[in-house]
This record gives C-alpha cells, structure tokens and sequence, in this order.
C-alpha cells in the first residue's frame, strides 16, 4: 500500500473533491462586487456626458470590483481542482502541490459536517482540535471540502467501520449511529437565546435601515429636480436614475440580510436543531450541519441560564480536552463570545431537561440505562 512522502506513514484513504462548488460568502461577495462596478460605471456615464469630467478613477474602480467579482467567483473552483485528501496511519492531510496541512489523528477533538444541499451524499468535513484561550487561543481546523460521503470518511478518521446506514445526508442523524450506539438523551433548543452579537446584528439592521431611507428621501427629490431642469438628456438621465436605484437597491438588500440574519435565521435554526446524546457521543444537528463529539473528549459539563429566555431554560456548555490543550473558547465553554451564530459549537442551547443531561455527560451511574434505544 502506499506511503506519504513526508511522514512515511501508510495511506489508508485518499480522494478529492466530488462536485465544484462555491461558498455562499463568496457568492454573497461576487454579486456585491458586481452590482457596485455597475454603479460605477453609471456614475462614470453620467460624469462624463453631463461635467464633462475626466473618469478614468472611477472606471479603474469598476474594473477592480468586476474583477473582485469574478475572482471571488471562479478562484475558489479552480483552486480546489489540483487538491487532494489524505488519511494515513496518524494523520489527516490537506494537500494542494507542493503546499500541504496536516493534523493529528489522535488530536483530532470533534468534526463538523457541512452536507451540500444539492449533492445530497457530498458534504464538507471539517475537523477541529480543541485549543486552549487566554494567549494560546486560535482556530486549529482542518476542511476537507466537496468529499464524498463524508460521514463515512470521519469514520475511517475515528478509525471505526463504516456501517450501512452511512452516507447520506437526507437520513436522519439518529439513524445514522455506529453499530451497538445507543441514544441516551434526546431533545431540541426550546427558544433562540440573544446573544450579544445577535443584539449587535439587530441594530446594524436598524442603522442601515435608517441609512436607506435617509438615501431615498434625499435623493428621489433630487433626481425630480434635475429631471425637470431638462439639464441631461434621456438617456443619461435614465442612466443616473439606474445607478441610484441600484445604490438604494443595494443598501436595502444588505439591512434585509442583515435584519434576517439577527431576527428570522437564529429561530429558524433553534427549529432545526436536535441534541442527542449516546452512550459514545454527543451529536447535534442543525439544518444541513452536523457536530460529531466523542465523550471521551469532554473535561467538564457547565449549565447556566440562557441569557433572555424564561428562566426554566439552560445552557449546556461542555469543555472539551484534547492533548496539551483544555478547551475552554471557540470550541468549548464560552463558545457564544468567541464565535459567530453561525458556527455549530459544542454548547446544549436553551433546554429544560439540565438536570437529566448533565448527569449523564457526567457519567452517572443511574442513566447509563443498558437497554436505551
């Protein structure tokens, strides 16, 4: 069987990405890029046809943000074309040429699984070694993007045969066990807590709400002003008119995204997200996102009210180990001030049932029921 030429180590797995795709952010990014150059190039129109003024700046500005556009567009395929996954004896590697990641097995604390919505047996893996806080803290991950399967490919990291049942993202996680796994606990978030960044989010919605109507009141006047001082011709006053709807257009979508992302996503999610906890793991999953965590790797259980839910609600934060490290930021207690409400962490959210689960994570006696289903 093969070896990797850096550790010498036996290949046990190897492939590449399945299908090309492009992250939602760089879709997001690509399609602002884009409608700025356009404005720009409105603006440039008009400067040049009613001022007569030089506008080579601001057409330089628009070729910039067209080619952002497509970079953030096309950049992200053609990077992953020429990379290449490994699994070896003692690591997982990353490998794009000469420039390669790698990380340790065995140091390996939990993974995410980011399932692709259109592919439904491709999906990201993710695997993330706790790191502790204070001057140490940083993200220590390795993604393995676009794999095929990639819940049977955390398996083989885990060094555990795939079973069956592996490999397709539409089944539900709990069907999705090892052979012998047993569910233990199970429940769902009962409220979307506020968390400061969500109440951050909330008024940068309002602030840039604000700012597009304060837009459009001052400039629909304006624009009525110069159309009835007949100072340009049609076409260039429908030119003027296009950019400044596509500014005003702009700014609405990013208040709507951003009031969406701090108002509506946060209780959707809470609505997809189901905790499980097994005799082996602790697994949650969220939409189309997936955290798989072996209890092993759990130091300590920390409950504490969620902030602004009825009061019966708590938090589960479980502090995680790993070799040289005790987790206790981004991927452990006090993960809510350290990352984004995007990302998936090993936190139990706004849940009644603390008593139950805390005492099983605890390992006590009285709930590791030997006939759970």
């Amino acid at each position: 069987m093969a070896r990797d030429s850096l550790f010498g180590e036996r290949i046990i797995w190897t492939g590449r990405p399945k299908v090309a795709t492009v992250p939602l952010a760089n879709k997001v990014a690509a399609a602002f890029a884009a409608t700025v150059s356009v404005i720009a190039v409105c603006f440039a129109v008009v400067a040049a046809k009613a001022l007569h003024a030089s506008v080579g700046g601001m057409l330089f500005f628009a070729a910039w943000c067209a080619t952002l556009a497509l970079g953030a567009w096309r950049l992200p395929i053609l990077w992953r074309a020429r990379v290449e996954y490994l699994v070896t004896d003692k690591h997982v590697i990353w490998r794009r040429g000469p420039i390669r990641r790698s990380i340790e097995r065995k140091a390996i604390t939990y993974a995410l699984i980011r399932w692709n919505a259109n592919a439904p047996h491709v999906g990201d893996l993710v695997v993330v070694r706790a790191v502790p806080t204070g001057a140490l803290r940083r993200t220590l991950r390795l993604t393995l993007s676009d794999v095929e399967a990639p819940d049977v490919l955390w398996a083989i990291v885990r060094g555990i045969e795939p079973g069956p049942s592996l490999g397709d993202g539409d089944r539900p996680l709990g069907q999705r066990l090892d052979e012998g796994e047993r569910v233990l606990w199970t429940a769902m978030p009962m409220a979307a807590p506020w968390s400061l960044r969500r109440m951050g989010t909330a008024a940068l919605a309002v602030v840039l709400a604000l700012a597009a109507v304060r837009m459009l009141v001052h400039a629909i006047p304006s624009l009525r002003r110069v159309g009835s001082a007949h100072a340009l011709t049609v076409p260039t006053m429908a030119t003027l008119v296009a950019g400044v709807a596509l500014g005003a257009a702009c700014l609405i979508a990013v208040a709507v995204y951003v009031g969406y992302a701090a108002l509506v996503r946060p209780v959707r999610l809470a609505g997809d997200t189901r905790y499980w906890v097994t005799d082996r793991r602790v697994l949650i999953r969220r939409g189309l996102e997936e955290l798989h965590l072996d209890r092993a790797r759990i130091a300590y259980v920390i409950d504490a009210p969620s902030p602004m839910v009825s009061g019966r609600l708590h938090d589960v934060f479980l502090v995680l180990d790993g070799p040289q490290a005790r987790a206790l930021a981004t991927s452990g207690a006090f993960a809510r001030f350290g990352t984004t409400d995007e990302d998936l962490t090993p936190v139990l959210t706004a849940i009644d049932d603390v008593e139950t689960v805390g005492a099983i994570l605890r390992r006590d006696p009285r709930f590791e029921m030997p006939h759970a289903a």
